[in-house]
């Protein structure tokens, strides 16, 4: 079976004057469907910028990333747009809803990129799924941290991709509304075997996912109990 995602020796690297900053050095990633990883690694390490090139948002110095067999590289900025909408969901810890639409709207706009003129269907069925059947008409700005999360996540779930990218989703939440959204996260993922890609600090969330990788020295490796000290 071919993997959902496959990174074949990345590199990237950037500049502060004129030092060379080493952040990703020949990285390799295979990924299954279904299968729920998450990544630690210190500040700086490179985690956000693993996850800003599995989303094609940034292309590697050299390697390759490839989803459900297509090279991001090859794609023309519309058609990663349009491939991105359809293959991808992606959970920041920022959250990014647009503050002039609604909950609803907001959650249709993967939908619209693809050319869906009829997203609110869809869209109610998402925020259903988290919750938040009675905040469909709210604005960002009229919701708690963990109802924008919310909102996010259905986003991220509602054109049903085979990949999701989640950076810290549960960083600016209290603990137990972080947790109650990570536990909506990781059901979701395990009920439709979707694939899940998990940045976070914390190690006992990582403990739950299906693998726990090591971001240091700009590579990948298995966590041991060394590193969990």
């Amino acid at each position: 079976m071919n993997p959902l995602l496959r990174l074949k020796q990345i590199s990237k690297s950037f500049h502060q004057g004129t030092q060379r900053i080493e952040v990703l050095n020949r990285l390799d990633l295979t990924v299954q469907q279904g299968e729920i990883i998450s990544i630690l690694g210190q500040s700086g390490s490179g985690k956000s910028t693993l996850l800003s090139l599995l989303a094609g948002l940034d292309h590697p110095e050299s390697g390759t990333v490839e989803v459900n067999g297509e090279d991001l590289a090859k794609l023309s900025q519309d058609q990663l747009s349009k491939f991105r909408s359809q293959n991808l969901g992606i959970v920041f810890q920022q959250y990014h809803l647009m503050s002039n639409l609604t909950a609803v709207e907001n959650v249709g706009v993967p939908l619209e990129l693809q050319g869906s003129r009829n997203f609110a269907e869809p869209a109610r069925m998402a925020l259903k799924q988290v919750g938040l059947s009675n905040r469909l008409a709210h604005f960002p700005s009229q919701l708690s941290g963990g109802e924008c999360q919310r909102v996010a996540l259905a986003r991220a779930m509602v054109s049903e991709p085979d990949l999701i990218l989640a950076d810290e989703p549960s960083g600016n939440l209290d603990q137990k509304t972080g947790r109650e959204i990570m536990d909506l996260l990781f059901g979701l993922c395990r009920k439709r075997e979707q694939s899940l890609i998990l940045v976070t600090h914390n190690l006992e969330l990582a403990k739950s996912c299906d693998r726990t990788l090591l971001l240091a020295d700009g590579r990948l490796k298995p966590m041991d109990s060394n590193d969990q000290d």
